[in-house]
């Protein structure tokens, strides 16, 4: 597949996953009574990306995250000419997504932008956790993440069921960490709301770079040290989904 088409997937999966994600969040958590609440965001984020794993998997891998990048890169499922590219897609996507949802969500009568979705520690986390809770969780839910991916579309793996893995896989730590610090796990995720909360929100940033791409560093490098894998540098989900087509 060209690379060009690989991107553009990449581009249009992590453009669903923010909106989808974060615009559950910003449209539909926050009504009294019959919001979604935490659940509802954390299934939304789940949703969008299993849906992008059938649909883009077969195309790019579905990686629509950095961190998940990185993490094939170390484990050598993933060749290294082709990360900076996907990178740059993924961010573009998570930036698109947060400008139309700026857009449909600033129409609101009163509307002010607050956190907008992003991620924070202290006075931006919903439980107020600080610094060092929120980058433990980062590393450790990201560690997670990447290890579900690597063994769900490992060879020995059943064939079908990655994206359903993956995705609920992805609900599970909202479902843990979104008190903390509104889950990244993402760093294109945390980077495109940001840039439109500003202040704190970009202050805050680094965290949510450096704590997936740390926790999904170690799992790339050390599922096939645990477990073994002969190497492949195939795409993430594609093979691993085809038996479902």
């Amino acid at each position: 597949m060209a690379l060009s088409r690989r991107v553009s997937a990449e581009f249009i999966g992590t453009f669903w996953l923010v909106f989808g994600g974060c615009g559950s969040a910003v449209l539909a958590a926050t009504f009294p009574q019959t919001g979604i609440g935490f659940a509802g965001v954390a299934l939304a984020f789940g949703l969008t990306l299993l849906t992008m794993a059938y649909t883009i998997g077969p195309i790019s891998g579905c990686h629509i995250n950095p961190a998940v990048t990185f993490g094939l890169w170390l484990g050598k499922r993933f060749p290294t000419r082709d990360v900076l590219p996907y990178w740059i897609a993924q961010v573009l996507g998570a930036i698109a997504a947060a400008a139309v949802l700026y857009v449909i969500a600033s129409g609101k009568p009163g509307f002010v932008t607050g956190q907008f979705a992003s991620n924070g520690y202290g006075p931006l986390s919903p439980g107020n956790y600080p610094m060092m809770s929120a980058l433990i969780i980062e590393i450790v839910c990201t560690f997670a993440f990447l290890l579900v991916i690597l063994g769900s579309t490992d060879k020995r793996a059943p064939v079908g069921f990655a994206g359903l893995a993956i995705g609920l896989a992805l609900t599970l730590i909202h479902l843990i960490s979104i008190p903390v610090d509104n889950t990244s796990v993402n760093p294109a995720r945390s980077t495109g709301p940001a840039i439109f909360a500003g202040g704190l929100a970009l202050s805050q940033l680094w965290l949510f770079w450096v704590a997936p791409l740390i926790g999904g560093g170690l799992a790339g490098l050390l599922y096939p040290a645990l477990f073994g894998e002969e190497v492949s540098e195939e795409p993430i989900v594609g093979k691993a989904v085809a038996g479902a087509k």
